[in-house]
């Protein structure tokens, strides 16, 4: 059994969240849903097949719940982290996990004070196969020396007018989201170069609103970040993407490593490239990784890494918008 429990299901990603439990078929189930807002959090629970509990404390005491996840809006995921992080169990908790550097530096203290809760954030492109092989690829200096990597992360909701549903209009407002395109879309971005390449000195940012739509909020931007080892990144990340190509491209002082439109390849210069080989398999993310955690399926390396990766960036993402704010070169605090 995985019995789970959903603290809001103000995030986007909340329906499909239950439908992979519901379709799984492998003894995972929806425990319990609490919401601040009723209304929702009831629908939400008659989609689910599961009680709606008006009682935060009710759900937290219950011992019908073997892990949680956290759905709320961006800034207001401290004080559930606060709530579910010393009760023992796993916590998946929406990204980002915080929004500032100041939660950071309480999470960071909780997280010391509950080393044995296992708690992750809502990335999943790190994890893919393609990802993971490349990672082997690059670790085993198969590109030989890395110098420069480029991650471009982004889709049209700004132009797709994705947040007009009042539920989700807290997505294009900074004071619940914690900023807007960038700060969505970045983090994925973000997450993956710190789990391929490490920690990140300074950053430079252009960010702002291109589309004219949500105009509250920033929908695009570009940073420049100085990785370890050297490593020059660029990330592109927002709302405004219409077309062109997404993920990772890697150059290397032998080879590079970028996605075609179909898949990762890899080529030296004047050779055809070549599909990347898959010599990793992917890992479980989201619900699929929550499980996992509750059955004990994951190394507590692991779980270490994507956790160290996932608080470092918030680090990273305060720099960015401060660079953006500032047209300078800003440094990268802890």
């Amino acid at each position: 059994m995985a019995r789970i429990a959903f603290l809001s299901t103000a995030h986007i990603h909340t329906k499909a969240f239950i439908e992979i439990i519901l379709q799984a078929g492998d003894g995972r189930a929806v425990a319990l849903i609490w919401d601040d807002d009723e209304a929702r959090g009831r629908r939400y629970a008659d989609l689910a097949g599961a009680p709606f509990e008006a009682e935060l404390e009710t759900v937290l005491a219950s011992d019908a719940v073997d892990g949680f996840v956290i759905c709320c809006e961006n800034t207001r995921h401290l004080p559930l982290l606060k709530a579910t992080l010393p009760l023992g169990k796993p916590v998946f908790c929406e990204k980002p996990l915080v929004t500032s550097t100041a939660q950071l530096a309480e999470l960071r203290a909780l997280v010391a004070a509950h080393p044995a809760t296992i708690l992750f954030g809502g990335y999943f492109q790190f994890f893919d196969p393609a990802l993971q092989s490349a990672r082997q690829l690059i670790a085993a200096g198969g590109l030989g020396q890395v110098t420069r990597v480029r991650y471009r992360n982004a889709h049209h909701a700004a132009y797709g007018r994705s947040f007009d549903s009042p539920e989700l209009a807290w997505f294009a407002n900074p004071a619940l989201a914690g900023g807007g395109g960038f700060f969505d879309m970045g983090t994925h971005a973000y997450h993956a170069l710190r789990s391929l390449f490490g920690g990140a000195s300074r950053v430079w940012a252009d960010i702002g609103n291109e589309s004219g739509e949500y105009p509250a909020c920033d929908d695009f931007g570009v940073a420049h970040l100085q990785l370890e080892g050297g490593i020059k990144a660029t990330v592109e990340a927002g709302w405004t993407h219409t077309g062109g190509r997404l993920g990772l491209e890697v150059v290397g002082s032998e080879r590079a490593l970028w996605h075609d439109g179909d898949q990762y390849v890899v080529a030296k210069p004047r050779e055809t490239p070549e599909p990347l080989e898959l010599t990793a398999p992917g890992r479980p993310f989201r619900i699929d990784r929550l499980v996992a955690a509750i059955r004990n399926e994951l190394s507590a390396d692991e779980l270490q890494g994507d956790l160290d990766a996932s608080l470092d960036i918030i680090a990273w993402m305060e720099a960015t918008y401060t660079a953006a704010g500032s047209g300078r070169w800003v440094n990268i605090g802890a």
